[in-house]
């Protein structure tokens, strides 16, 4: 149950971090956003507030934000339809009826004769109650279509997606992943602030309850001076000579409480890579502070972006094949195992995720983030965009790919793990 938990709170988060960065950017546009979506398929919670509707969906493969004008508007009303006009107090419509025009006592029936619901935001009719006249009525930008009553908001043009700069559309489908980069950072700075920084003070940390250390009487908070005479001025100083010797009686010079101490220790023995070294248990000392904090989340950032694209290098050029890369049951199931280590783990896993999760969607494969950005690119180049349809065919054909390759990843994940 508790991985089911952590599951589902480090999706929760990675996808809402990515999903917000396009929300807010697009918002700062001014594009209408019809949806903020966790999850896809099937809804299983939706509630609407403002000119959103925000839903949790079934299936944990990722998010979306549905933003107006990113898609062909599907709105629409043509001549010799028969609508229902209700107005607010600037005689503006606000909504616009299409059928069960009954349930709408105030309703104005008309006759379309003319409609522009994206640009000049007007409807022109024959009224019931005036059959010789051609009537003009104004739309408000913020009107509404009640269809089988279902509400759908007008998107004018300069409220679409399609109709901003190539600057501020970048810049929304690039805040996705930028989003899951400065959450990793944000974990990992929690994770300095709640544990400590590793610093260079020859000074113990954390003693294992288990190790030489412990056992010829160590404590946490003890400062080296020397070990078997050799003046030690830096905890790489402690680890390298602790390592030189294992299975050797090592006199370590401490200061405890402002008194020197002699403390005998004998390293044990461990072979890592091979290597024999010796350990007495004890990890490095750890301070608590804001600056080093930040500092420690930037680099902890720098290196698993860099870490990542090395694998991913690596599974370009053929150096990991397909049986390595890893979909939701994966990552369940590694979630489970590092779920075991403790909280800390498990943030710096969630950190490791939202890391590998930008970095995917930066890559120019059509459907994702990068794909789309690729377009753009071509458009600053070629000074006009790409026609429409010809770019939806290409996403359309990316996402089938994407998701093919999702079944695969996920069936050698249950072979994997269920069915070996």
């Amino acid at each position: 149950m508790n991985t089911v938990i952590a599951f589902i709170v480090i999706f929760g988060a990675l996808v809402f971090f990515h999903e917000f960065g396009h929300f807010i950017f697009a918002k700062r546009a001014g594009i209408l956003c019809r949806e903020f979506a966790i999850g896809m398929g099937p809804k299983v919670f939706s509630h609407k507030k403002g000119e959103t509707t925000y839903t949790i969906r079934l299936l944990p493969i990722g998010g979306y934000v549905r933003m107006a004008g990113e898609d062909p508007e599907m709105l629409e009303i043509k001549p010799g339809y028969r609508i229902g006009l209700l107005f607010n107090k600037e005689d503006q419509v606000n909504k616009i009826i299409i059928n069960n025009k009954d349930k709408f006592p105030d309703v104005r029936i008309i006759e379309v004769e003319d409609a522009d619901i994206e640009k000049d935001l007007l409807i022109k009719g024959y009224p019931d109650d005036d059959h010789e006249n051609l009537h003009t009525f104004s739309i408000a930008p913020t009107a509404v279509i009640v269809e089988n009553g279902v509400e759908s908001q007008l998107a004018p043009i300069d409220r679409q997606f399609a109709s901003k700069t190539l600057g501020q559309r970048f810049l929304t489908i690039f805040a996705g992943p930028m989003m899951n980069f400065v959450l990793a950072f944000i974990v990992f700075i929690m994770i300095a602030l709640l544990q400590g920084v590793p610093t260079n003070e020859p000074k113990l940390g954390v003693i294992t309850p288990d190790g030489a250390a412990k056992a010829a009487g160590l404590q946490q908070g003890d400062l080296v001076q020397s070990i078997n005479g050799s003046e030690i001025s830096s905890w790489s100083d402690v680890v390298d000579v602790i390592r030189k010797h294992p299975n050797e009686k090592l006199e370590f010079s401490i200061v405890r409480n402002g008194q020197e101490r002699e403390i005998q220790v004998t390293p044990q023995e461990k072979t890592v890579d091979g290597q024999k070294m010796g350990i007495i248990g004890v990890y490095s000392p750890m301070e608590k502070s804001p600056v080093q904090a930040i500092t420690a989340g930037a680099k902890e950032t720098y290196f698993w972006t860099t870490q990542i694209f090395v694998m991913l290098g690596k599974l370009i050029t053929g150096q990991f094949s397909i049986d390595a890369l890893s979909g939701p049951v994966g990552i369940y199931n590694s979630t489970a195992e590092v779920a075991k280590s403790g909280i800390f783990y498990l943030m710096k896993w969630a950190g490791i995720l939202s890391i590998n999760l930008g970095i995917m969607n930066l890559l120019p494969i059509p459907a994702l983030d990068g794909g789309r950005l690729m377009f753009f690119a071509i458009e600053a180049v070629r000074g006009k965009p790409i026609d429409r349809q010809k770019e939806g065919m290409v996403h359309f054909i990316g996402f089938a790919l994407l998701m093919l390759l999702m079944l695969v990843v996920t069936w050698n994940d249950i072979q994997r793990f269920f069915l070996k």
